[in-house]
């Protein structure tokens, strides 16, 4: 009895979410639904070893993120909490479906539409987190935090930056109408086993209007990653994708947290790098592990010229 009450309410949610997805891949991707490989609960699970602690690298405030196996090849699946919003979630399947050509975007797979709300399945994203990765931590399944990556070199966050812009920019171009991310930063860039950098989570995504500069709606986000013109008008523009990866340059150099790296430093504008370079002193403010065999006039140009452009994309 229980059995086929828990087959009903799978069947019940198939259909619910099937339709909503469609109507939401519809709506996105210029009247073609874009098709997506649809997977059951049972096979994510022997996927994940039922989803054990260990297969889980990542997680925020909406989504845990598992590493898994499925016919040979590894995979990444999200599993969102319960109170994310319906329409969000399928915003995210949709736009990650429309950006997946994109080498940049995580690719997805498919999703499992037999849960309440849909279990998403991307490529593997094998080494993580972006801020994982420059934080040089990890949570176990207790929530301890463990060393775990060698520290990333400057040369490879300097790939990793210019990967994370390209995504933007294709995001912002490729389409009649620009599609804004308005969540960039640290923790929604995964890393595959090359450490490529993946854009992923455009649950927030919004287009503007064709023929229109902006679109106006309530402010979402990640503090210290929001733009402030955005939280002054709700006004939408690309920049509010430029600051927050000026905030992932600040983290890319620095190696700290925005909330730590203003919580033990003046908040500098580039007027004020410009006027006095003095207060800027870059090894100081650059991570000390990136400078570990990094010797030369064109290292100490190139760490300028990031913080620089990071505090251009901020201003």
């Amino acid at each position: 009895m229980l059995r086929k009450k828990r087959e009903k309410e799978r069947e019940r949610a198939f259909y619910k979410n099937g339709s909503k997805l469609h109507e939401k891949l519809i709506a996105t991707c210029n009247g073609r639904p874009i098709p997506i490989r649809s997977y059951s609960c049972e096979e994510l699970q022997r996927a994940t070893n039922n989803y054990d602690p260990s297969s889980n690298f990542h997680r925020d405030d909406y989504s845990e993120w598992y590493n898994g196996s499925y016919e040979g090849r590894m995979i990444s699946i999200r599993k969102c909490k319960m109170y994310i919003h319906d329409d969000r979630h399928f915003n995210d399947i949709a736009v990650s479906a429309k950006m997946s050509t994109h080498n940049n975007v995580l690719k997805l797979t498919g999703c499992c539409l037999e849960t309440q709300i849909p279990i998403s399945v991307y490529e593997s994203a094998a080494n993580g987190s972006l801020r994982n990765r420059l934080y040089n931590v990890t949570s176990d399944h207790d929530g301890a935090q463990q060393h775990q990556h060698e520290p990333l070199s400057w040369q490879s966050r300097l790939r990793i930056a210019r990967e994370i812009a390209h995504a933007i920019s294709y995001l912002h171009t490729a389409f009649s109408r620009p599609i804004v991310h308005r969540n960039i930063k640290s923790g929604n860039v995964l890393l595959d086993q090359l450490d490529v950098a993946k854009l992923t989570d455009f649950s927030l995504s919004i287009s503007i209007p064709e023929g229109e500069t902006h679109v106006k709606d309530i402010v979402c986000g990640t503090p210290g990653f929001l733009c402030p013109h955005y939280m002054a008008t709700d006004y939408i523009t690309e920049k509010v994708d430029v600051y927050g990866f000026g905030s992932c340059l600040l983290e890319l150099l620095t190696g700290q947290s925005l909330r730590e790296l203003f919580s033990t430093t003046d908040y500098f504008k580039v007027e004020d790098f410009e006027n006095d370079r003095k207060r800027f002193p870059i090894n100081e403010v650059v991570d000390p592990a990136i400078l570990v065999g990094e010797e030369g006039s064109v290292v100490w140009q190139q760490l300028q010229a990031v913080l620089r452009l990071a505090l251009v994309c901020r201003k």
